[in-house]
């Protein structure tokens, strides 16, 4: 996968290890926990205190959001954005490097390389396999948290690379780009419920559920594969797509790997499934329940 080099959209546990045990992690590499966890299932800023890669800052989803938006996880604002990441070391110029410890390998971490990449920051990586295979490859860990330098970083909004609920209503009927739904198929097709919300899709959406392009050990798949499962759904590459899901955090996983096929414009529906349940009109909600019901 050397492409991945050029783009450095990912690392290897080899090459981060390597980095850590070299010391270059400092002003010029901040490694970021972006793991976040359902509250009953597991405590994942615990969790990090416990253990974590050396020199890794903890990055509190939680806290870097709009907490005024009723939606979960929201973009904050561009100055919230950077004061925040300053506060953790990163400057404009820093190589970012994010993780998360999910079973499935990688699961908030994309979120928080597309917020990154969001606010005009080009330097972002994400873990490939995640802290679940850099345990696995025997890689140190630390219970010391690092107190990072403050950085200045100053945030720039790439409109390109968001959605708005607005965008999305009107692309249904003028079709100008694909969306693709990263959720599992059942919710997608409305068949069971999504986090306790009705579910199903936005016309004219695909669905491609997020796993499809981690392989069974947690790693991205290869280009070659991701570009097979872009192609077995007839979404074209070469054309405008948004991404979506249920809160906009695995919609990322879609534009991670459209990235990694040369895709740097995709855009993310940041309110996703919560905000289109929520205010969309009832026939722009696609789903099978209601058809069974009628």
């Amino acid at each position: 996968m050397a492409r991945q080099g050029l783009s450095r959209a990912l690392v290897t546990a080899a090459w981060l290890a390597e980095a850590v045990r070299a010391g270059r992690v400092g002003a010029g590499l901040r490694v970021l926990d972006a793991s976040w966890y359902p509250p009953k299932e597991r405590n994942a800023r615990q969790e990090f205190k416990e253990r974590h890669i050396p020199g890794a800052s903890f990055f509190d989803i939680e806290e870097c959001r709009d907490k005024s938006s009723p939606y979960d996880f929201m973009l904050p604002s561009e100055s919230h954005f950077a004061d925040y990441v300053g506060a953790l070391g990163v400057s404009n110029d820093t190589h970012v490097v994010v993780y998360d410890g999910d079973e499935v390998g990688t699961f908030y971490a994309p979120r928080a390389w597309w917020m990154f990449r969001a606010f005009g920051h080009k330097e972002v990586s994400v873990l490939n396999g995640g802290f679940k295979n850099w345990l696995k490859e025997g890689h140190p860990v630390t219970a010391e948290v690092t107190q990072p330098t403050p950085a200045v970083f100053k945030a720039r909004l790439n409109r390109a690379l968001v959605k708005t609920f607005e965008e999305m209503v009107q692309n249904v009927s003028s079709l100008k780009f694909q969306v693709v739904d990263s959720r599992p198929e059942g919710r997608f097709r409305g068949t069971e419920l999504d986090q306790g919300l009705e579910s199903g899709h936005i016309p004219g959406a695909v669905n491609i559920p997020f796993q499809s392009f981690l392989s069974e050990t947690g790693h991205e798949k290869s280009i070659e594969e991701i570009q097979e499962i872009f192609r077995e759904k007839k979404v074209d590459l070469s054309k405008p797509l948004t991404a979506t899901c249920r809160k906009g955090v695995t919609a990322c996983q879609i534009a991670l790997a459209a990235f990694l096929c040369g895709k740097r414009d995709v855009a993310v529906y940041d309110g996703s499934w919560s905000e289109w349940f929520h205010r969309a009109p009832p026939h722009y909600k696609v789903s099978e329940s209601k058809r069974s019901k009628a």
